[in-house]
Parts: C-alpha cells; sequence; structure tokens
C-alpha cells in the first residue's frame, strides 16, 4: 500500500486530487474519492473546466490513460450538487444583512398560498406579514452609507429574531424594512408588541414603525404587495 502512495506523492498530481490518484493506484473506493475531489472543488470555487482538467491529469499520471465515464460522473455529480446548494443559499439570504432575501420570503409565501388560499383551513388565513421600518438615514450613496445603513438593519433583524423566535421567515425588504412571515394565533399581537419595545430600546431616538400586514388572496397578488413593501 504505502508503494502506491510514495508514487503519487512525487508525480505532482493537482489541488484535492491526492486522494483520487491513490484510490485509482490502489483500486479502493475511486468513486468516493471522486465525489469528495468533486465537492471540495466545488467550496474552493473551481470551474467544471478546472475540475475536468484536474481529473483527466490525474488518471493519466496514475493509469495512462482518461478517466472513464463512471469517474467523471461521481465527480460531476458531486461537485454540481455542492455548487447548487451554495447558490441556493445565496439566494435565501442577503448577504450584507444575514436575514432571509426578498426572493425566500417570496418562495415561502407560494409554499403557503399552494396549501390554500382564503378560507382554507392551514392556508393563507392562518398567515401573516409583520413589517416594521426604519426611518430612512442620511439618503447619501456613499458605499460606507449603504453598509452602516445594512448594519442597522440587521441588528434589527435580530431584535425580530428574538420577539419571533420560532420557524418565521425574517426577511429584508428592501433599504429600510424587514417583513416576518409568521403564524397568526392568540399571542401574535404581544409578540408585535414586544417587537416594538425591543426595537424601541434599540433606536430610541427615532419612531419605529410595526405593523401587520394581511396576506392577499392570490400568490399573485402577495408577490406585488411584497415589491410594494420593498420600494418604500
Amino acid at each position: 500500500m504505502s508503494e502506491p502512495q510514495h508514487t503519487v506523492e512525487r508525480s505532482g498530481l493537482p489541488h484535492r486530487f491526492h486522494a483520487v490518484g491513490e484510490a485509482l493506484i490502489s483500486g479502493s473506493d475511486v468513486m468516493g474519492a471522486c465525489s469528495v475531489a468533486g465537492e471540495e472543488l466545488a467550496r474552493d470555487g473551481a470551474s467544471v473546466e478546472e475540475a475536468l482538467a484536474g481529473l483527466r491529469d490525474t488518471c493519466r499520471t496514475a493509469t495512462g490513460a482518461d478517466p472513464t465515464y463512471d469517474v467523471v460522473s461521481a465527480m460531476l455529480t458531486a461537485w454540481s450538487e455542492t455548487t447548487l446548494g451554495y447558490l441556493h443559499q445565496l439566494s435565501c439570504e442577503d448577504p450584507l444583512t444575514g436575514l432571509s432575501s426578498q426572493a425566500h420570503l417570496r418562495s415561502r409565501l407560494g409554499e403557503i398560498y399552494r396549501l390554500g388560499g382564503a378560507g382554507v383551513p392551514g392556508g393563507v388565513d392562518d398567515y401573516a406579514l409583520v413589517v416594521f421600518a426604519m426611518p430612512p438615514s442620511d439618503p447619501s450613496e456613499e458605499p460606507g452609507d449603504h453598509f452602516t445603513r445594512a448594519m442597522r438593519l440587521a441588528r434589527a433583524g435580530e431584535l425580530a429574531r428574538t420577539a419571533f423566535a420560532r420557524d418565521e421567515t425574517v426577511a429584508r425588504l428592501g433599504l429600510h424594512r424587514v417583513g416576518i412571515l409568521t403564524r397568526r394565533d392568540d399571542r401574535l399581537g404581544r409578540r408585535v408588541q414586544v417587537l416594538r419595545t425591543l426595537l424601541g430600546g434599540a433606536e430610541p431616538d427615532v419612531v419605529v414603525r410595526v405593523w401587520i400586514e394581511g396576506l392577499p388572496g392570490t400568490d399573485a397578488v402577495a408577490g406585488m404587495v411584497l415589491d410594494e413593501l420593498a420600494r418604500g
């Protein structure tokens, strides 16, 4: 077992492919090694062309032949799944604030409308959108001001997660607003009041508006409501 390993180490295989080379020489779990390499390359930000080139060079060095279909498939499947997972995470999270993105909130609303429209138990009537609006700060377009504004909204979003600490979706809506998709129950009013108190303590010199937005009867109108809130 040690001889193949020394051969691989002397070969100068591409980054992330040493385990693949060892597996090819020893014949042990080549598919597993290719899957791990695909995941690691995707996390590194390597393109599919770079991944394929590395696999080809490794196979030619270790076996003298091009990679087989099964080997390529194992690596590319892992690469694509890891890449898609990363892209999905980006679409779900606002990168500046760490809050859910508006696109993710829109997707969650779509799921609820598919459960049932107005008048259907367990559907849209059982949910509400709690919204709060931070007063606009200096409307400067300097990059530093954008960052300061985002950090202010991020801190307010963390307070929202304190008041709504279950499985609610807390999302950024535009520059100054946050939306919280939550179930309607007998504690909703009290939780909104807790949120007002927390925000008031964090922003004692300004008035933060907090209100409950009723969800419309159709998914399409709900999308328009979100867009309007984000423009506010």
